[in-house]
This record gives C-alpha cells, sequence and structure tokens, in this order.
C-alpha cells in the first residue's frame, strides 16, 4: 500500500510497514469548526473495520472516527487531550489520532488517493 490514503469519510491514514497512523483530513477539520475535545482510543484496542474509535468535538458538531484498518491500537497522540485545537492546526501532521498494528489483509480498493479524494470533496 502506498503511503497517504484517505476514505470516503474523511479520515487519512499514512502506513508504514504493518504500522498506520490515523487521522481526519484537513477538508474535515474545516467543515467541524474549532475542535474542543477529542476521545482516543485505548492502547491496546483491537480495531474492526469501520468501528468507532476516536470522536471529536467542536463548537459546531461531533463526530467519530472509524478504524479505516483492522489492527490493535498501539500508540495515541497525548498531545490532543490536553490540546484538541492541534487538529485545527495541522490536521495531517501533529494533529494525528492513533496508530494502530494492521493485522489481516488490506483491501486497498477501500481507500481513496488524493486525486479521487480531491474530487470527492
Amino acid at each position: 500500500m502506498s503511503n497517504l490514503k484517505y476514505t470516503k469519510d474523511h479520515e487519512w491514514l499514512r502506513v508504514e510497514g504493518d504500522m498506520a497512523t490515523v487521522g481526519i483530513t484537513e477538508y474535515a477539520q474545516e467543515q467541524l469548526g474549532d475542535v474542543v475535545f477529542v476521545e482516543l482510543p485505548e492502547e491496546g484496542r483491537q480495531l474492526t473495520v469501520g468501528e468507532e474509535a476516536a470522536v471529536i468535538e467542536s463548537v459546531k458538531a461531533a463526530g467519530e472516527i472509524k478504524a479505516p484498518l483492522p489492527g490493535t491500537v498501539v500508540e495515541i497522540n497525548q498531545a490532543l487531550e490536553d490540546t484538541p485545537d492541534l487538529v485545527n492546526q495541522d490536521a495531517q501532521g501533529d494533529g494525528w489520532f492513533f496508530k494502530i498494528r494492521v493485522e489481516g489483509d488490506v483491501d486497498e480498493s477501500d481507500f481513496l488517493d488524493q486525486d479521487v479524494y480531491n474530487n470527492l470533496i
């Protein structure tokens, strides 16, 4: 799988080997507005594709971040708990949500590349 992919639910994932970093896209954070709270999954939690993994709340709305891949949460972005607006400042960088160790087969057709995602939005 190539490095950066997107979901139709406006999450991004950066896959490196069997590890994937997950966050929301720049477009998604713009739609949400000022992020005021983020609830992250517990490290060690098993996730299935499409399962709610995290919750994000803004001044406009609340939403859920779904697991784009099956696996185990190996790291969470602790900085978001104290500074949730990192998502607004750098959604596709320092504003990442969690990292998972990917388990099982991955169907790459479930993900979009940058050009296809740009056409979606």
